[in-house]
């Protein structure tokens, strides 16, 4: 099974996500795609409580299909989260699978900040999509520059969201984000 492994804080999880993850899908790069939370950012993200950004994760994947699934592993691995760490314990896991890092196009120019990306590459045979701000990536729409950072900006400010995440995911954030962001 061929398995695209989306790494990210997903801080909160948006439309950006969904259309990267569907996209996989459509345009047959992957069989399945699986969401991996940062349990703990290797660059010191400040990020909200893992537990609730793994719940909207999932909300997420229950509108987009079982072929979008979430997987919690990261919180099983010694902190700080490395991509490469987390993908040799999944490849330890799933043997049998044929995984595939997923990034943006927004992460190529820290690629030298990652740890073994020269491995990474190697092993791992990364799906760059693109984004919005940054080149083209050959074989990749340009999707849509959304951040979770305007999610996380919006919440602050009392501006509307729906236009960035999907209605079940909105709602938990309404009621459980600003309590535990202090928003």
């Amino acid at each position: 099974m061929r398995v695209g492994v989306y790494g990210g804080s997903f801080n909160p999880p948006h439309f950006g996500h969904a259309w990267v993850a569907s996209w996989l899908i459509w345009a047959d790069r992957v069989d399945e795609v699986w969401l991996v939370p940062a349990f703990d950012h290797a660059f010191d993200k400040d990020l909200a409580p893992f537990e609730l950004r793994v719940r909207c994760a999932e909300v997420l994947c229950a509108v987009l299909g079982p072929r979008v699934r979430v997987c919690g592993i990261e919180a099983e691995l010694p902190a700080p989260s490395y991509t490469v760490h987390t993908l040799d314990a999944l490849a330890r896991r799933f043997s049998t699978s044929q995984l595939r890092l997923v990034i943006g196009a927004d992460n190529l120019p820290g690629l030298g900040l990652w740890r073994d990306w020269d491995r990474i590459a190697a092993c791992y045979a990364p799906i760059v999509v693109g984004r919005a701000g940054y080149p083209p990536v050959v074989g990749s729409p340009t999707f849509p520059g959304l951040s979770s950072t305007e999610v996380r900006r919006r919440l602050a400010t009392g501006e509307p969201i729906d236009d960035l995440v999907f209605p079940e995911i909105a709602k938990i954030l309404r009621e459980e984000w600003p309590a535990v962001r202090g928003a």
